[in-house]
């Protein structure tokens, strides 16, 4: 519950690090499948693990890791390698999968947050906005008086400047 907690680029950041690891890991799969192939004195060994496995009856292609360790031991790359890979593959494969299934829990919890603020952000914003157009209203006022003041100031100019008829 550990992934649940991260934020979503968190999460796309270890993403990204599993999928790497989950390509690395395949790569080191098919390096050592090639390595094995390419090897003659592997085969003969092999083909009897191989054959045993396609028997099992599991469905399952891979070896199982005690005939790919007693096939290692002769010297090579051998299984050893190709079961150290295939397991590097399977816990990076399981570590991706842990991290996308934790995106969705991460994107409404972030987006339960991001709601929030923006409900907090409306409220303050109109609270504001309010505020402003008290302030607004008190200046129009101040400033009609001041403009009458104005006027009035100027009727008596005018009337002082007028020539007097005596």
């Amino acid at each position: 519950m550990l992934m649940a907690a991260k934020s979503k680029q968190e999460l796309g950041l270890e993403g990204q690090r599993h999928l790497e690891e989950t390509i690395n890991a395949a790569f080191q799969i098919l390096s050592s499948m090639n390595d094995e192939l390419c090897n003659p004195a592997l085969w003969s060994a092999n083909s009897n693990g191989h054959s045993a496995a396609a028997l099992d009856g599991t469905g399952d292609a891979s070896v199982d890791s005690s005939s790919h360790s007693s096939e290692g031991a002769g010297g090579g790359s051998g299984g050893g390698a190709l079961d150290e890979a295939r397991l590097r593959y399977r816990s990076a494969v399981a570590s991706l999968r842990a991290c996308i299934a934790a995106i969705p829990s991460s994107t409404q919890e972030t987006s339960a947050l991001d709601v929030k603020m923006d409900e907090d952000e409306i409220e303050r914003l109109e609270e504001q906005a309010s505020s402003l157009r008290k302030e607004l209203e008190s200046k129009n006022k101040h400033l009609k008086v001041l403009i009458d003041q104005l006027r009035n100031l100027i009727t008596d100019i005018a009337m002082w400047e007028s020539p007097c008829s005596a």
